[in-house]
């Protein structure tokens, strides 16, 4: 057995099942021993930015590291972009990296470059030096590192570099090496009970709790709306959550906008903000007349659990310490909404996605106008929202891919802005491969609609030609459908609510991926 087959075999027994790859030379041996190992799926991408974000996602949905199979310093070069937003998430991922052989590096052969430094921008753990006899541990320990939460943005990610000696040398007959268990995530620390019931005597009617991470989760969102409901305070998410299932009948929850003019309006009058899993809100840019730091001034700030902590448990004692066990949140009821006709609006496209969508879909988020389903969704179906965490736009349609290898059962929807989709539209390639249920929603409106408005908040009253041609993506026009045709993904190009509509309704119905270009 050399080092490669020993690594593919000790990570398969522990647990991880998927590998999203893009591999070359360096990577050879390992791509050997994925193909002695079967039960270790391997799913290739055109471009190492889509094994990242898919790696994402499938984490987000199934709290476990997929593998992502990176080609030396360039590879990872390629992927960092998704791999930020992962890091964002908390998303736990490992990434393998090939390596030149140690004597090979120091020639300074074309595609050498210094792999640590660009991995710790995105990873919390690290190793390059490993050898044949020791990779298997190696990758036991960046998995057991990728399942470990990280304090504050660190994240989960892993990153085991690998010289190729390291994959071709011999470590001994397969039947020396021995099975390994699987690897669980370690217990979560809890925070201090005491702290918890000072914080609970400190909740007020001019209270928020704003929730992140596992403050998240259904049971830890429900403790937190029983005590704002017993109190009589505000419960809020932040901007930019990594994953949020909701629909009728679970507790309604205030979401931070973006704009930090927008936070301060939302938080005027909150005179105590609790942090549960979040961190104090700060503005997503710098602007020359708002403050980045948007917690109310005087406010007073109580952490009651920090993300990589238990959160859940956190919110359950807090809800003991209220004595709000059976109080009765406010909950989003169930309705139906009247079908849009005529030419299409981002509203309009996003109230017939979210009427049609099976129950429990899974919602995946970037740049542009998806994020207006969330709203109606609300009040439709049961779902799972993926959300673009980093601000790195390209996150949607590999995170729909992940999703679709992790919950193959449920339908997946890429929701995406047309230039968003151009980061990674090779993400599309990889959908019609693996037949994945995927449906990608273009909201085409043929410019980067958030940089004109955020142009406009320089105080400028029109776009200038030359600055407006930096925005616009109408000369030429990009045909979306036609694109996704070309990579095997039956696409529409719609202008009409009742063209989409008929798009949407076929899709759903198709067994594998689908586009649906909306021209708004």
């Amino acid at each position: 057995m050399n080092g490669a087959l020993s690594l593919v075999k000790a990570l398969v027994d522990a647990g991880v099942e998927v590998c999203f790859a893009n591999p070359g030379t360096s990577e050879m041996h390992l791509v050997q021993a994925m193909d002695a190992v079967p039960e270790f799926r391997g799913v290739l991408c055109l471009f190492e930015g889509v094994c990242t974000g898919a790696a994402d996602g499938y984490a987000r949905m199934k709290g476990k590291p997929a593998v992502t199979l990176l080609h030396l310093g360039p590879g990872l070069g390629n992927g960092i972009a998704n791999l930020h937003n992962a890091r964002r998430a908390g998303s736990p991922i490992i990434n393998l990296v090939g390596n030149h052989t140690a004597d090979h590096e120091v020639l300074d052969a074309p595609l050498t470059s210094d792999i640590e430094t660009l991995a710790k921008n995105v990873s919390r753990w690290i190793k390059k030096d490993a050898s044949a006899a020791s990779l298997a541990q190696d990758g036991l320990a960046a998995l057991t590192a990728a399942m470990t939460k990280g304090v504050g943005s660190s994240g989960q990610i892993s990153t085991l570099i690998i010289p190729a000696d390291a994959c071709w040398g011999d470590v001994g007959p397969a039947s020396v090496v021995q099975k390994v268990q699987k690897v669980a995530p370690p217990a979560l620390e809890k925070p201090d009970q005491a702290q918890v019931a000072e914080i609970a005597s400190r909740l007020s009617p001019s209270s928020l709790i704003l929730l992140d991470r596992d403050g998240l989760l259904p049971e830890a969102r429900e403790a937190a709306a029983r005590v704002a409901a017993k109190v009589g305070c505000r419960i809020a998410m932040t901007t930019f959550p990594a994953r949020v299932d909701s629909g009728p009948g679970f507790p309604v929850v205030e979401r931070l906008p973006y704009f930090p003019e927008q936070v301060q309006s939302a938080l005027s009058g909150v005179t105590h903000l609790v942090l549960a899993g979040a961190q104090a809100p700060v503005s997503f840019f710098a602007y020359p007349s708002t403050p980045s730091e948007l917690t109310p001034e005087g406010c007073l700030v109580d952490c009651l659990a920090e993300g990589h902590q238990d959160v859940a448990w956190a919110l359950a004692q807090l809800m003991t310490e209220a004595e709000a066990q059976d109080s009765g949140p406010i909950r989003y009821e169930k309705r139906t909404n009247e079908a849009p006709s005529g030419a299409l609006t981002t509203r309009a496209v996003a109230l017939m996605i979210a009427e049609s969508m099976p129950e429990k879909s899974i919602l995946c988020g970037d740049s542009g106008g998806g994020a207006a389903v969330l709203g109606p969704a609300q009040t439709t179906k049961a779902h799972t929202w993926l959300n673009l965490t980093g601000g790195s736009i390209g996150q949607g349609g590999p995170a729909a891919i992940g999703a679709a290898i992790a919950e193959p059962d449920r339908q997946v929807f890429a929701l995406l802005g047309d230039g968003a989709s151009m980061y990674t539209n090779q993400a599309l390639w990889t959908q019609a491969r693996e037949r994945l249920n995927v449906i990608t929603v273009i909201f085409n409106n043929q410019r980067y609609g958030i940089l004109e408005t955020e142009y406009l908040r320089l105080g400028v009253n029109e776009i200038g030609q030359e600055a407006g041609a930096l925005f616009a993506l109408n000369e030429p026009s990009i045909g979306f459908a036609a694109l996704a045709e070309s990579m095997g993904v039956p696409g529409a190009r719609v202008t009409t609510a009742e063209a989409f509509q008929a798009a949407l309704t076929e899709a759903i119905n198709r067994q594998g991926p689908s586009l649906i270009e909306a021209v708004l």
